[in-house]
């Protein structure tokens, strides 16, 4: 995957630098990039995956950022979610957002390192990651600690910006991602490293990862990819073998 700048600091330090740099104006740009959309496709995917999840599930929001999808993951009437980042900064915006809100007693964030989570085998019933696992250092190490964290039959969900395949939303997509989204995140976030990463990630991304076969080999069944907006985004999730006593 595309390093975050040409240095030789490794992968998850240059990731974990940069959120912590554009932590204070991260949800208004997500928001301002995506026209709104991310909420969206965070509240559509919730809905679909009311459908697969146990009642009253215990939730994992791998790289949570600002705690965005949270919100709308209350909604599945959560027992508990966790919200885990790398980025301090980050998770301090998202504490902020949580503060006195009505189910404060059951959200949680803290620091975690997707790939080497400090949580025991068989904790939760949906993991999420909301546009954060092109960040990965190792895609791969983060899936199967994903697999060992779920309980069996737990649900793996990840929702990440992906590259449309058809004409002409392929052409208007490339145009925008590749020179408004530098040009104007430069001006906005004062980052422009930041905002060059986010389409050359999602296009080497879309290039070169196989993210539902990389879920079949770390044992994930029922695997389904659901495009939306035309293949902007996707939303992959799967299952974990059900264990038998």
């Amino acid at each position: 995957m595309i390093p975050y700048k040409e240095r030789k600091e490794n992968k998850k330090n240059q990731i974990q630098s940069m959120f912590n740099h554009i932590a204070p104006r991260y949800d208004f740009l997500n928001h301002f990039f995506s026209m709104g959309l991310d909420k969206y496709w965070r509240r559509k995917s919730t809905k679909i995956l009311k459908k697969h999840t146990s009642k009253n599930p215990k939730i994992l929001d791998l790289a949570t950022g600002t705690g965005a999808w949270v919100k709308d993951l209350l909604t599945m009437n959560a027992s508990g979610i966790i919200g885990a980042d790398i980025a301090e900064d980050m998770l301090s915006v998202a504490r902020n957002k949580f503060y006195h809100h009505p189910s404060e007693d059951i959200i949680k964030f803290q620091a975690e390192d997707a790939e080497n989570l400090s949580f025991e085998d068989n904790q939760f019933d949906l993991v999420t990651i909301g546009f954060g696992v092109r960040n990965f250092e190792n895609i791969r190490k983060g899936i199967a600690e994903i697999y060992r964290v779920l309980k069996s039959d737990g649900i793996i969900a990840i929702l990440e910006l992906t590259t449309p395949k058809k004409f002409p939303m392929k052409q208007c997509y490339m145009l925008y991602s590749k020179t408004l989204i530098p040009f104007l995140g430069k001006i906005v976030s004062k980052d422009r490293g930041a905002y060059s990463y986010l389409p050359e990630s999602i296009e080497e991304f879309s290039k070169t990862i196989d993210l539902a076969t990389i879920m079949k080999e770390e044992r994930f069944i029922d695997i389904q990819i659901k495009p939306m907006s035309f293949g902007i985004v996707t939303l992959y999730f799967g299952k974990k073998q059900k264990t038998t006593q």
